[in-house]
């Protein structure tokens, strides 16, 4: 199915990865070509997270994955990691006849992103790192599950939980704290995109908790991303927001962390974008726009360096 978006037109894009078929759309400008951006998803999310990205990038070819374990790709849980999330953008970078370009990555996506640079270097011209991507502020030594409650809190919960209808499900959503003052039809379509039949009569997240689990426990302490950082050779920009996923301050990366974090990476470029939560700084018009100013400032960039 093709579909226009705005001044793109859509292809859907199936790519042979390890595990099986990893689902991604190619969003194609009508016009001439500006650069090239590949966009990664978060720890629970889809593709059509970017959905109110993509019609302010008009002239820029983009490319987005359901990572796998995730929305259409949500059939291919093992293996799991950074490593195996790495190669597949590889795969799909080689599919979509892209040798190397900006690479946008969003919580989850940005530890997945820069574990892609570093083990893929050639194919990653800048990072764009969205309130992830570097080390989080958890405490060493937690089991898994602990872990993922610690980072995640409610958002791993829902995983489990089973939806009568897609209303049923927007109906969660809508008390959501990070969404009271940002719903929107796009976030709906979003939201309803997750959802897949549970086998007996309910709908579910599309993706698991156990691939969850996973990603969450290698992100955390797993050895390719501190190599990753210590390699990190790319010019980064760093976005962090004051509010995390349940619209609490301060968020993933508080401020005094912050302070002894960014000493630690000085090639990253970090700014601060107030006004926002975790989600919202993508999932809302306001947040699309400064991603999309942010994507096309780095597009210039790495086109004046070449």
């Amino acid at each position: 199915m093709v579909r226009t978006m705005s001044a793109h037109v859509a292809h859907p894009l199936d790519v042979a990865v390890e595990g099986g078929t990893l689902h991604a759309i190619v969003w194609e400008p009508v016009d001439e070509v500006l650069g090239e951006v590949v966009l990664v998803h978060g720890v629970t999310s889809s593709l059509h997270a970017w959905d109110d990205v993509v019609p302010l990038l008009p002239g820029y070819r983009l490319i987005a994955p359901d990572l796998r374990g995730r929305g259409a790709s949500n059939g291919i849980t093992h293996p799991a990691g950074m490593a195996a999330h790495a190669a597949d953008l590889a795969a799909l970078l080689d599919a979509a006849n892209v040798t190397s370009s900006l690479v946008v990555g969003h919580s989850m996506g940005a530890f997945v992103s820069l574990a892609f640079a570093y083990l893929y270097p050639e194919r990653v011209s800048r990072l764009l790192l969205i309130d992830g991507g570097l080390p989080l502020d958890v405490p060493a030594g937690l089991d898994t599950d602990t872990l993922v409650a610690a980072i995640l809190g409610p958002t791993a919960e829902r995983l489990s939980r089973r939806f009568a209808s897609v209303d049923d499900y927007l109906d969660f959503w809508r008390v959501h704290p990070a969404f009271r003052d940002d719903w929107s039809a796009t976030l709906e379509d979003y939201l309803a995109y997750d959802l897949v039949d549970d086998g007996a009569g309910m709908l579910r997240p599309a993706t698991s908790y156990e691939i969850t689990a996973a990603d969450t426990l290698d992100m955390n302490t797993g050895d390719v991303l501190p190599a990753a950082l210590a390699a990190l050779a790319h010019p980064t920009r760093f976005l962090t927001v004051p509010r995390g996923l349940q619209n609490e301050e301060p968020g993933l990366y508080a401020p005094d962390y912050l302070e002894r974090l960014l000493p630690t990476v000085p090639g990253v470029v970090h700014s601060r974008i107030p006004g926002f939560n975790h989600y919202t700084i993508v999932l809302s018009g306001g947040g699309a726009a400064i991603v999309a100013a942010e994507i096309r400032e780095q597009v210039a960039a790495a086109s004046d360096s070449v």
